[in-house]
This record gives structure tokens, sequence and C-alpha cells, in this order.
């Protein structure tokens, strides 16, 4: 029974050391050749960890409540484990899949209206309200022509990633 749970508690602790110290174990050999992939998919520290764990906890749970002995006890530890281990790289290769929307970018906000926030001087900056997926968003702007407080304008171009040129919205 010592030996189950000491497997369980051993499973823990990597699972913890695989967290707070991620990537740390895979840095040690990069650029050596040595363990190049070995820690992605499979054989990651988390499915090592929830199988070593299951194993243990799983195999102390059969021999402490069934009449069995080490032999059956160990059996369906492992299956316990595998299962876990099989969850857990499901569980991780679905989220290492997941991929964010990419960052918008001034490109994006062309033909966009918006008013001005920060009085524009001709050929100088100001600042622009404009909405990029429903949101507000602050852009630096600047006009050929001096521009009001509070004035409609159109995007012509991006000048930065931040910065945009306007005209004012003629009516």
């Amino acid at each position: 029974m010592t030996v189950f749970l000491g497997l369980g508690i051993a499973g823990i602790v990597l699972l913890v050391l695989s967290l707070v110290l991620d990537g740390v174990l895979e840095g040690l050999f990069d650029g050596a050749g040595v363990l190049d992939g070995l820690f992605d998919g499979l054989l990651s520290l988390p499915v090592i960890a929830g199988f070593l764990s299951m194993l243990g906890f799983g195999g102390a749970i059969v021999l402490g409540t069934t009449g069995l002995g080490a032999g059956a006890a160990t059996a369906a530890g492992a299956c316990a484990g595998a299962g876990a281990g099989l969850l857990t790289w499901r569980a991780t290769r679905a989220l290492m899949r997941d991929q964010t929307a990419a960052t918008p970018r001034g490109d994006d906000l062309v033909g966009t209206a918006g008013s001005v926030v920060t009085a524009i001087p001709a050929d100088g900056y100001g600042e622009v309200l404009l909405r990029l997926a429903g949101q507000p968003v602050k852009f630096a702007a600047r006009s050929s022509a001096a521009v009001a407080r509070g004035t409609e304008v159109w995007v012509e171009s991006a000048l930065t990633s931040t910065s945009v040129a306007v005209r004012p919205v003629e009516r």
C-alpha cells in the first residue's frame, strides 16, 4: 500500500513541478540534440504525472478495498493510469491547438469612420476614437489639415500599428 501511495504522491509532485518549471527540463538539453521532442505528446510531463498518480492511487484503492493482491492492484492502477494519461494527452493537445484571433492592426481600420477626441493640428498628431469589432479604440491620428475635436473623420491609411491618417467626412 505504501508503494502505491508513494507513486500517487510522486505523480502529483511531478505534475506540480511540470507546471511550476514549465519548459525548464526541455531547455536544459536545448541545442544538444538530446531529447529533442521527447517531452512532447505522449511523453509530456503532465501525461507521465497523470499516469503515475493514477497508477499509485488506483492501485492503493484496489489493494485497500478488495482482497486482491498486489499484482491485481498494479494491473488496475495501470489501466486507470493509462486512462488518465490519455485524457491528459487529449486535453493538452486541445489546449495547444487553441488559437486566438489575430491582433488588429492599423490596416484593419482603413475605411472606418470615427470621431476626433483630441484636436489634430495641420500636419500634426491628435487622437481619434474608432470602433473595432464593436469596441471603442483610441488611435493616434494625423491629418494634412487641422481637424477640430468632435469632427467625424474617415481613416484613409495606417501610418503604424497604432496611428492612422484621417480626413474629415464631408457632408
